[in-house]
C-alpha cells in the first residue's frame, strides 16, 4: 500500500488543480488559487545536505519572485530519505506542523452500516450556502481560520465531479462534515476534512460519514481510500481496517 501510494498520490496527483507548475529536479514548485504555494515530489533522487540544502533554497527563490504567495507548504514523509532536510527547511523559515498519520485501506472495508442516533441524516451537499455552511463548522471544529479560496476550490472540484462532500445533521444543523476527492488516472480516493462537533462525538457519526464516502469511492471505481489523519480521526479508521503505513509532516512557512 505504501508503494502504490508513493507512486499513484505524489507528484501529479498532488499538484492537479495548480495554476501553474514548474519543475525543478525532482521537485514540482505549484501554484495554487489563493496565494497558496505547494511543493511536491515522489522522492530525492538520492540527494546528500548539499543538494538538499539547493533544492530548499530554488524552492524558496521560486515561491518569493511571486508576489501573490502568502504561504509555501513543503510536505514531508517520515519514510524518506532526506539528509538534513529538516535543518534546511528551518534555516529557510519553515516551521513544522503536527505530523499526521498516513492512513490507507481497502475501500470496502469502510462502506459498512452504521447506526445514526435517530434525529442525524446524512446527506451530500452541492450548493454554495451548504458548502460554506459546512466550512464554518469544520474551521470551528479544526481552529482554522476562513479561507474564501479553500470554499471556491471545494466547490470547483464539486461541479466537475471531482469531488463530493457530505454531512451530517440534526434539526437543520450541521453536526460534521467531510470531503472525498477521487483520485484521476489511480486507485485512489482521499477523504479529507473530517469534522465533527464536539459535543456529538463518539456516536458513530464520523463512521457514518466515511462510510458514505467509501460507498462513492466504491462506486467510481476506487479501491484504496487514504487519509491523512489526526489523532482524533485515526483511531476510528484504524478500527475501520485501514492501516497506518506512514507519517507526513507539513512545513510551513509564511511571508512576514
Amino acid at each position: 500500500m505504501l508503494r502504490a501510494y508513493d507512486e499513484q498520490l505524489r507528484t501529479d496527483a498532488e499538484t492537479a488543480g495548480a495554476v501553474r507548475v514548474t519543475r525543478h529536479g525532482p521537485l514540482r514548485l505549484a501554484t495554487f488559487g489563493g496565494g497558496r504555494g505547494f511543493i511536491s515530489y515522489q522522492d530525492l533522487d538520492g540527494a546528500d545536505v548539499t543538494r538538499i540544502e539547493e533544492l530548499v533554497s530554488v524552492a524558496v527563490a521560486h515561491f518569493d519572485a511571486d508576489p501573490a504567495i502568502e504561504e509555501v507548504e513543503w510536505k514531508t514523509r517520515g519514510h524518506d530519505h532526506a539528509a538534513g532536510l529538516h535543518d534546511a527547511l528551518l534555516r529557510q523559515g519553515f516551521a513544522p506542523e503536527d505530523p499526521e498519520s498516513i492512513m490507507i485501506g481497502e475501500a470496502v472495508l469502510l462502506a459498512v452500516d452504521v447506526p445514526l442516533p435517530e434525529e442525524v441524516s446524512l446527506r451530500a451537499i452541492t450548493s454554495e450556502e451548504d458548502v460554506r455552511a459546512a466550512s464554518i463548522v469544520q474551521d470551528a471544529v479544526f481552529g482554522t481560520p476562513p479561507s474564501e479560496a479553500r470554499v471556491a476550490n471545494q466547490l470547483r472540484g464539486i461541479a466537475a465531479g471531482e469531488s463530493e462532500m457530505w454531512v451530517a445533521e440534526a434539526a437543520g444543523e450541521i453536526l460534521s462534515a467531510g470531503r472525498i476527492d477521487l483520485v484521476e488516472a489511480t486507485e485512489f480516493a482521499g477523504i479529507w476534512g473530517g469534522a465533527t462537533v464536539e459535543s456529538w462525538r463518539g456516536r458513530g457519526i464520523y463512521r457514518a460519514l466515511t462510510a458514505a464516502r467509501a460507498r462513492t469511492a466504491i462506486a467510481r471505481g476506487k479501491r484504496f481510500i487514504h487519509s491523512d489523519s489526526t489523532e482524533f480521526s485515526r483511531p476510528i479508521l484504524e478500527r475501520s481496517g485501514l492501516v497506518k503505513v506512514g507519517t507526513t509532516t507539513p512545513y510551513v512557512r509564511r511571508r512576514s
